[in-house]
């Protein structure tokens, strides 16, 4: 009997060893694989590299990765809360409707501006929140924009999008300029200043919101906005500040790939493919301008978390680089010890770790925007 449970024993560790070092990782990564897409190859050989040993264990690790975000739960409950919470409704307009796909946006108003006629009005910041161009809503971003409001002394507007499949970056791109015009023309009913208006922007938020300047300075036809009103909205624009963007798509294509994560991301289905990766990189249509275009490009503030494996700190430091090179005014801040999820959430409770710091340099750059000391 002794001997047959040391039999046991040993036949049972390289079982549980086999489970955790192969049945796991390859159970989770074929899930991700079969949810949210296979590898684009021809016939079987998608499979085929979809079974790649180092394509399992990234893409697991990656999927793991994200069970930190357990840690949010508070926080949901908190923003569901208030966002359901009649009372609050004096802070807000609730989903108001705007642009040419009657999308939704949420407009929290400045606590210590009046509302009424007469009164001064305030700068508009215009928040555009990520979720790798397929996922995302304004609700979620209820107490950001409170705190953003409050903050930075603005009306504050947050806008939904439509994301991947309903719609690809040129649409998302689309419904930010709609944003933009319904700010233009809804300036005197909301007491807020439509020539002066800040964008932010979040990870994918942060990618459409440069995009969305660069092809309104272009002029383009695809916008589907009168060239008049592009330019109405151009100068309006006092600048940007993006939060852990992307700004190169190729450059980020190739991180995905090294994370093993760039088949079953949204980002190059968005974009329908990778020839569009140009097209859809601000860092490219950069390149692309030249004298009255250039000069026509607002000052751009970058904030990156240096503890970022999403998007990796160097997106914003080579953009800014090529910005300084192309004479347009840039700021760079590379904040230490946060994530690509911190730098965002821990703007939305004053408790949070990160608030004051991410709010401080925010704060600098809004002043600076504005043009005030």
């Amino acid at each position: 009997m002794r001997n047959m449970a040391s039999l046991k024993h040993r036949i049972s560790m390289p079982v549980v060893a086999g489970v955790l070092l192969v049945g796991v990782p390859y159970s989770i990564s074929l899930a991700a694989q079969w949810l949210y897409g296979w590898p684009n190859k021809p016939g079987c050989r998608k499979y085929i590299e979809a079974l790649k040993p180092r394509r399992i264990y990234c893409l697991t690790r990656a999927v793991l990765e994200t069970l930190k975000y357990l840690q949010y739960g508070k926080l949901y409950f908190q923003w569901k809360l208030w966002y359901k919470n009649i009372e609050n409704r004096k802070h807000y307009e609730k989903g108001i409707t705007f642009g040419r796909r009657s999308n939704k946006l949420d407009l929290y108003y400045c606590p210590t501006a009046g509302r009424g006629a007469g009164e001064k009005p305030v700068p508009l910041v215009v928040f555009i929140y990520g979720g790798a161009w397929g996922s995302g809503d304004r609700s979620i971003y209820c107490l950001l924009a409170r705190r953003m409001a409050e903050e930075l002394g603005a009306t504050v507007v947050c806008p939904d999008y439509c994301t991947y499949p309903k719609g690809n970056v040129l649409c998302m791109v689309q419904d930010i300029t709609d944003c933009l015009v319904w700010a233009r023309e809804n300036d005197k009913k909301f007491n807020f200043d439509k020539d002066n208006i800040v964008l932010i922007g979040h990870s994918a938020g942060a990618h459409l919101s440069a995009l969305a300047i660069l092809f309104l300075i272009d002029g383009r036809d695809e916008l589907f906005v009168e060239a008049g009103v592009q330019r109405d909205i151009t100068k309006a624009i006092r600048g940007l500040i993006g939060l852990s963007g992307v700004y190169n798509i190729l450059d980020h294509y190739e991180h995905e790939q090294m994370r093993a994560v760039e088949y079953v991301s949204t980002m190059h289905k968005a974009m329908n493919g990778v020839h569009n990766f140009p097209y859809y990189s601000p860092e490219h249509i950069l390149n692309t301008f030249s004298g009255d275009k250039l000069e026509r490009v607002p000052p751009i503030s970058l904030l990156h978390g240096t503890n970022d494996i999403i998007v990796p700190a160097e997106s914003s430091s080579k953009f800014s680089e090529l910005l300084t090179s192309r004479s347009v005014k840039a700021s760079l801040y590379l904040l230490p010890n946060i994530d690509h999820t911190e730098i965002v959430t821990d703007l939305m409770v004053p408790d949070r770790r990160f608030y004051h710091a991410v709010y401080s340099c925010i704060k600098r750059e809004y002043n600076k925007l504005l043009g005030v000391c």
